[in-house]
């Protein structure tokens, strides 16, 4: 089963990564970003880049370990004003050879629970950078992003008895006949 393409795409071979590592910085363009934050549902995207350490561990494995920073355009959700908000994520995992995970599967039982640590698979023998790096912008965004000063004050009840949660079942009860 072939995965698909991530929209940034920055594929890094195990061959390519020699014992000592080695380091990416990535920036995304202008035109990428646009396409991210349509795909995250963002109002814009004004910043994007990841750094990453990319090294071996173990002959059929890498170790990724960075950092992806994003500011980030939202509408706030009680004011839905226009807002900025900073994205900082740390990375740290480890990709290893799909035979090694199938190796691993069989030794362990499997538990409800995944182990968040566990090793991802290298695809083809390759990890991508550049979906990492979008994989924890989207992590990273707040779902309801609100300003600091925004503060929810719901509407006054005019009638105190219909402010209780199951006023409008009350109702459309007396409207049956019912007391």
């Amino acid at each position: 089963m072939s995965q698909p393409k991530p929209l940034w795409s920055v594929p890094v071979a195990l061959s390519d990564i020699l014992e000592a590592g080695r380091h990416y910085a990535l920036t995304a363009d202008e035109n990428m970003r646009v396409e991210l934050a349509k795909l995250a549902g963002l109002r814009s995207l004004q910043r994007l880049e990841a750094n990453f350490d990319v090294r071996r561990h173990g002959p059929h494995s890498l170790h990724v370990t960075g950092h992806v920073a994003a500011i980030v355009g939202q509408n706030c959700v009680v004011t839905l004003d226009a807002m900025e908000n900073k994205i900082e994520e740390d990375v740290d995992l480890v990709f290893v050879a799909p035979a090694e995970l199938a190796e691993d599967d069989k030794a362990e039982t499997r538990t409800a629970v995944a182990d968040p640590m566990a090793p991802e698979p290298l695809v083809r023998d390759a990890v991508d950078l550049g979906g990492i790096a979008t994989e924890f912008l989207i992590l990273g965004i707040d779902p309801y992003p609100r300003k600091p000063e925004a503060t929810f004050e719901p509407p006054a009840a005019d009638d105190p008895a219909a402010a209780h949660p199951f006023a409008a079942l009350a109702a459309l009860k007396r409207g049956q006949g019912g007391e």
